[in-house]
């Protein structure tokens, strides 16, 4: 097989605009969630969400004229790539002219385009036919990655996998099969989301899936693998990777990041929301990375976890890592991103993977914060790596993400050795 490498990285997140920002923020467990601003959330039961600051797309090189034409999770993803093609080497002329695509996660589009036409749709003084015209090129999840390639004049795949929270995931793993292939030589991979909106947040509330205790302190509010988890954040960004074939990276004479190793995808088959209790689903996807990197268990010195701060998914990921892992899982050096950055859907696996990647380079292992009172009885009992990041020897990290619907998403990343 083609091995593949990573030669750029590009985020767009609560806790950063930059992968340096986003990652320093990580390392010294500083939360990136706040009250939120984006809409009038004062009567809402969830007042809180990682919402991206000081956030504006024009300064990457996007005309005005074009943000217009673009939903804010097509903005984000833009942004993000436009970070990750400079930090490859690319510019624009010179990835038009290579055998690239784009590969962008998402889950819901653009919700901000939709409730906006909504509502003039609704509003008797308008109705139908004062519905914004550009509504349907802003609302579906294909145009992120559609704006992408046509900002970069790339002609080759442009696709969006909808895999709920492991979407992001699961485009990495999409851009890893088709360089291996030859289908492509450079891919742009990654996710974004922007749902915090009114109607976004009303939804994942009314299904009992957001935090609603922690209104006054929205820092304390994602708590992973801790007794007063109370659902996660709803957050919003973006994160995109280059992902290239390692002897066309070696020729352009890049800085490689981190190799590829492995992924792995299954579904539960079990529940539209549930993840399965004992998380032998999600167990698939990680011994299927396993197996595809030729690594066995052991290999693994961190795990970037899910972690949402759920009651459903902390034990389920737990006893999914002790089915994987068997006793070496007490052994693991484990963390939650999330509890910082909070929920990106998504976009999560995406950002979730560049931390990974950041931590091999660093040899760093990143903290889980608000984890006071870890659910040792509730079998929350392995090593999550509690308030404050450690220095560790890191040669190799696997990252999953565990969506709505079972989907299940794992990418294994090895430090590059030649």
């Amino acid at each position: 097989m083609r091995r593949v490498v990573i030669t750029g990285m590009g985020v767009i997140s609560p806790v950063g605009n930059t992968v340096d920002e986003a990652w320093t923020a990580v390392k010294n467990g500083t939360s990136g969630i706040g009250h939120i601003s984006l809409f009038d959330a004062h009567n809402y039961a969830v007042q809180i969400a990682g919402e991206v600051k000081n956030f504006d797309v024009t300064q990457y090189g996007i005309e005005t004229n074009d943000t217009r034409k673009m939903a804010r999770f097509s903005q984000f993803l833009l942004a993000a790539s436009a970070q990750a093609v400079q930090d490859a080497g690319y510019s624009k002329d010179t990835l038009a002219g290579e055998k690239a695509g784009v590969m962008a996660g998402n889950c819901i589009g653009g919700l901000d385009a939709t409730e906006r036409a909504f509502k003039k749709y609704c509003d008797p003084q308008s109705g139908p036919a004062r519905i914004p015209p550009l509504t349907t090129p802003l609302m579906i999840i294909n145009e992120a990655a559609a704006n992408v390639s046509i900002h970069y004049g790339l002609t080759g795949m442009s696709w969006t996998l909808a895999t709920a929270c492991a979407s992001g995931t699961d485009a990495i793993g999409a851009g890893l099969d088709l360089i291996r292939s030859g289908r492509l030589d450079v891919c742009l991979s990654g996710g974004t989301e922007a749902a915090i909106t009114g109607f976004g947040v009303a939804s994942f509330s009314v299904l009992k899936a957001l935090c609603t205790k922690y209104n006054d302190t929205p820092e304390k509010a994602s708590r992973p693998f801790d007794r007063d988890r109370a659902g996660f954040v709803l957050s919003e960004g973006a994160a995109v990777l280059v992902l290239e074939e390692l002897e066309h990276a070696k020729r352009r004479g890049v800085h490689i990041y981190a190799e590829i190793a492995g992924f792995g995808s299954s579904c539960d088959a079990y529940h539209i929301t549930a993840p399965r209790a004992d998380g032998s689903g999600a167990a698939g996807a990680l011994q299927m990375a396993l197996a595809d990197a030729a690594l066995q268990p052991h290999d693994i010195q961190y795990y970037n976890a899910h972690g949402t701060g759920t009651h459903a998914n902390d034990p389920g990921e737990t006893a999914m890592l002790k089915t994987v892992f068997g006793d070496y899982a007490y052994k693991l050096h484990i963390s939650s991103t999330k509890s910082m950055t909070g929920h990106l859907v998504g976009a999560a696996g995406a950002i979730e993977a560049v931390f990974c990647i950041k931590a091999l380079n660093d040899n760093f292992i990143p903290p889980t914060i608000n984890l006071d009172n870890q659910d040792i009885a509730g079998g929350c009992d392995l090593n999550y790596t509690p308030h404050r990041g450690v220095p560790c020897e890191i040669d190799v990290a696997a990252s999953a993400s565990l969506g709505f619907g079972g989907h299940n998403g794992c990418i294994i990343v090895k430090k590059y050795r030649g």
